[in-house]
């Protein structure tokens, strides 16, 4: 359904994008996985046909992004991360207006967004720029399928919402996958890599990475502890300065690092101990998608 060849875009001496190339097969949620800065928005725009790559190509559906952009633009829905629709409109007279745009009209394609729009329908009458995060969020996706596209793109939707409207919003994207639509979606939170059938993780402009999130946890190799403190900062800066680990950082509520020799665990423990720093838990752990991204992006490159 998308198919991506060596693309590579610069803003000036920026190189955004550095020969990126994979494909999504129909009806799979494929995430670019990575924090800002990393070339997710950059891709996103290019396969949406807004902006043009410097190099490389890309299909939509078997349709060149270049030279059949006008049936491209038709045939997908596109939700940006910055929330776009008419903030002084009402519900109702944003989502009238992108059907109006697309030739459809709200009533012959409700069946297509009654699961997403049913739970903002209520407030139909309230104006886009007084609702909630979540709500905006159910709004533009409405936005953004109201015209039955075959793909859509997400660029972070999730940004800027609470706990709750995030799992809805999943809930909201596996639903729509169950119906054989295509998406691709970005974010910077790591724990939602396991929402997706297939992720590439990016940094910098590349892809460190493209697999399933169990295969990409099955690859990592290294030992992985973690540590917690009542101090995790100057428990992360000993840990560190201990001189026998491989890589250390903070990993929520805890410290996580790793070593390449066993022995160096309690070699670990025993200079942390010496530095009057209480340890509240210490012990080897499975690694998370945030892991593999961690390792993978301190790895040499081949």
């Amino acid at each position: 359904m998308i198919r991506v060849e060596n693309i590579s875009h610069s803003y000036g001496e920026v190189q955004a994008l550095r020969d990126i190339s994979f494909e999504v097969k129909k009806g799979q949620i494929f995430g670019l996985i990575g924090p800002d800065g990393a070339g997710k928005t950059t891709l996103i725009r290019i396969l949406t046909t807004l902006i043009l790559a410097d190099q490389g190509t890309a299909f939509i559906d078997g349709m060149e992004v270049q030279k059949e952009y006008k049936k491209i633009r038709s045939q997908i829905g596109y939700m940006p991360g910055r929330f776009s629709l008419y903030e002084d409109l009402s519900i109702l007279e944003n989502l009238n207006l992108f059907a109006a745009i697309f030739g459809t009209t709200l009533d012959e394609n409700y069946h297509l967004i009654e699961d997403i729009y049913k739970q903002i329908e209520p407030f139909k009458h309230r104006r886009a720029g007084q609702l909630s995060g979540g709500m905006k969020q159910k709004l533009a996706l409405s936005c953004a399928m109201i015209h039955a596209p075959n793909v859509i793109f997400l660029d972070e939707p999730t940004t800027g919402v609470d706990p709750v409207s995030r799992k809805e919003f999943w809930q909201m994207l596996k639903t729509l996958k169950e119906r054989g639509i295509t998406i691709l979606v970005s974010t910077p939170y790591m724990d939602e890599a396991a929402m997706c059938s297939e992720v590439a993780l990016i940094h910098d402009g590349q892809f460190l990475d493209i697999d399933t999130p169990e295969k990409i946890i099955s690859k990592y190799k290294p030992l992985l502890y973690r540590a917690k403190s009542s101090k995790n900062n100057a428990l992360l800066k000993e840990i560190r300065n201990s001189g026998w680990t491989k890589s250390a950082y903070l990993n929520g509520e805890f410290v996580h690092f790793t070593v390449e020799d066993l022995n160096d665990v309690n070699k670990i423990r025993v200079f942390i101990q010496k530095q009057e720093i209480e340890i509240m838990e210490f012990k080897e752990v499975n690694p998370s998608i945030e892991d593999c991204f961690m390792d993978l992006m301190h790895s040499p490159t081949e």
